[in-house]
């Protein structure tokens, strides 16, 4: 006579034939196709500050550093927050992104999501303002925008708020911040309906030009020797874990283009303007062209003191929890550095 198992058992069994099933999932790789190529997904933003990641789709020196066996498939996005919503997703593995966003993603996910490998640039946003607005005082009550709540310039501009003894209404003050995508951001201000922005470049240079506006606060005033992280290079953990060799590959190109556009900057700005045009549908004239990439350094050093430090100011707003976030597995430089050596170039050590 057959025996019937104990019903405890058949649970027991399921949650093991489960488990099985499990960790057979997780061992596959979401990127890879079922005839061994690979699909990598870089996500970047049409700025002037992302001009390392602009030039090397442009260049096809990204994809040519991957090689035949990979596809390289590319969005764009309006501002950091965004980009680390879709690495979460799985819809990006490799992001050019600012620090804050890279730093809450980080937290969020208890430092499982991402790591930092580079860096991209340095500098490159301003607040700027209306003409009849003459100091920090003269800002109570007035409307001012940034790209998206807690991303880089956000953070900036709250800090600065915050250091000048004002708040912003969500904080039971009488300062508007209202997170605007940057296209629309130039609109308002050109129409008088905000007051003020915090904005990478190009913006930052057209709202001055475009919209009449003044420099208030270039940001390289307010950090040591002018230098802060405005772009860094983050890689989804889950994506380096199964393909090390690709993210330095990767990083061999970004140094590369890193170094074309240093020593080619004119022709960097052509090929930026081209991409801006295609991915906005507008070129910049020359001279705010110019002037938006003498407002910024392009450099793979992803600058992490001055990340820490922004680590700080957006902790002391509220953005990071309620205790102090341990950073101490964010960056991974041991590709990039690899890298440098083998170019003869300074090495990078985290403080």
């Amino acid at each position: 006579m057959k025996q019937k198992l104990p019903h405890s058992w058949s649970i027991l069994a399921l949650f093991a034939l489960l488990a099985v099933a499990l960790l057979g999932c997780t061992g596959q790789d979401a990127n890879a196709s079922s005839n061994g190529k690979v699909t990598v997904h870089l996500g970047y933003f049409p700025n002037i500050t992302h001009a390392v990641a602009v030039v090397g789709v442009q260049q096809g020196t990204f994809a040519k550093a991957l090689g035949s066996n990979v596809t390289l498939q590319t969005t764009t996005f309006n501002a950091g927050p965004a980009l680390i919503e879709a690495l979460f997703a799985k819809s990006i593995d490799i992001g050019y992104v600012g620090p804050n966003p890279a730093i809450n993603g980080y937290i969020k996910s208890q430092g499982s999501a991402l790591r930092i490998i580079a860096g991209a640039a340095s500098g490159g946003a301003s607040f700027v303002v209306q003409p009849n607005i003459k100091t920090p005082a003269d800002l109570a009550n007035k409307k001012l925008a940034t790209p998206q709540l807690g991303n880089t310039q956000d953070v900036a501009l709250r800090n600065y708020l915050q250091n000048h003894g004002l708040q912003s209404t969500d904080k039971g003050g009488n300062v508007q911040v209202i997170p605007t995508d940057n296209a629309n951001i130039l609109s308002l201000f050109k129409q008088g309906k905000i007051d003020g922005a915090w904005v990478p470049e190009p913006y930052a240079t057209r709202l001055v030009v475009e919209g009449k506006g003044k420099v208030l606060v270039d940001e390289r005033t307010l950090w040591p020797e002018g230098q802060f992280v405005t772009t860094n290079v983050v890689v989804r953990k889950a994506f380096y874990d199964q393909h090390p060799d690709l993210v330095k590959k990767f990083l061999e190109a970004h140094v590369d283009t890193v170094g074309y556009i240093q020593s080619h900057p004119d022709d960097a700005k052509k090929i930026i303007n081209g991409e801006l045009k295609r991915l906005s549908g507008k070129a910049l004239p020359q001279n705010e062209l110019d002037q938006a990439f003498a407002n910024l350094n392009i450099t793979y050093d992803p600058l992490p003191s001055a990340l820490y430090k922004a680590a700080d100011q957006a902790f002391a707003l509220g953005f990071l929890g309620k205790s102090k976030p341990d950073l101490k597995n964010l960056y991974q430089l041991s590709d990039l550095n690899a890298v440098l050596s083998a170019k003869g170039k300074p090495t990078i050590s985290t403080p």
